[in-house]
């Protein structure tokens, strides 16, 4: 059986409570049961994201993949169904799935990650380059971000009257307005929802795939926020951080082939968004300041 790392286990444990903990102890069963049932054994040590465990195992023809099994959660439900849309288009190939356990046997990428591009206006580019790939028409029972647009307006709302240091009134009305007009009038496009550098990697099939995705039905303009996000050093060297941030969001949308209004106001909207999720949940105070400085140049 194997063992899982004890980090990943004290971090599901502390975050999900009973549940988290009856779970990971039925992971070494379960990562049993998926090994022998799809016909692998285990080649490397297991590693772990922030909810799930990777095994990398080989098949019984040699071939290299890695078992995903993550923790049950209504996020997670839509990956294996936006890699089947894919088809390897842009993504890693999903060769197996078990939605009942939150599994899948996925092709194998290589070593090293976009955020490890010293360059990070290629590694934007290359992000733009793989939103328009993987912009293609989703299939239906996906979560359809316009059927949130609402929810959010309502939350803007909420948010800016209750929480600490609020954000100027006219950011805020500026995200509602952007969920207002834009939000509610979405294509059924298939998008990532998570796209930042260290979900893209290195592979031979193409030059970069991508994990990790959310599965949602709507705009792609909506992943721009996250490219901000990754970084942010960068963002902060910079002698210039407004010129630095809107040249960032318009290689994207170049790349991407947006529209580059589009890509700054869902990227202004969700920075709004973001800021007061970090005040609810404690996000630390330097990322909230450099949200809000985000949210505020971007209106």
């Amino acid at each position: 059986m194997i063992e899982i790392p004890a980090g990943f286990a004290q971090g599901t444990i502390e975050r999900q409570g009973e549940q988290g903990q009856e779970w990971v102890a039925s992971l070494p069963s379960v990562v049993d049961e998926l090994l022998d049932r799809w016909n692998c054994e285990i080649a490397e040590q297991v590693g772990h994201g922030g909810v799930g465990i990777i095994v990398p195992v080989r098949s019984a023809d040699g071939a290299s993949a890695v078992l995903k099994v993550s923790f049950p959660h209504p996020g997670n439900a839509h990956e294996p169904d936006a890699f089947a849309a894919w088809r390897g288009r842009g993504a890693v190939l999903l060769l197996e799935r078990d939605d009942a356990r939150f599994a899948m046997l996925l092709e194998q990428a290589g070593e090293g990650t976009l955020a490890e591009l010293d360059d990070v206006d290629e590694a934007v580019a290359v992000a733009g380059r793989l939103v328009r790939r993987l912009a293609v028409r989703a299939p239906a029972g996906l979560p359809r971000l316009r059927d949130r647009a609402e929810g959010w307006q309502e939350d803007l709302r909420k948010d800016a009257a209750r929480l600490a240091r609020p954000l100027p009134r006219r950011v805020v009305q500026a995200a509602a307005a952007t969920l207002r007009e834009l939000g509610c009038d979405q294509p059924d496009t298939l998008v990532h929802g998570d796209l930042h550098f260290g979900n893209v990697l290195r592979a031979e099939r193409e030059p970069w795939l991508a994990i990790d995705p959310k599965g949602y039905v709507g705009d792609p303009a909506y992943d721009a926020i996250t490219l901000l996000r990754s970084r942010f050093e960068d963002l902060l060297a910079a002698d210039d951080l407004e010129a630095a941030v809107l040249r960032r969001l318009a290689i994207f949308a170049d790349a991407a082939e947006i529209d580059r209004e589009r890509v700054q106001r869902w990227a202004q909207a969700r920075a709004v968004m973001a800021a007061h999720w970090g005040r609810e949940h404690g996000d630390p105070a330097w990322l909230i300041r450099l949200t809000d400085g985000l949210a505020e140049l971007l209106t």
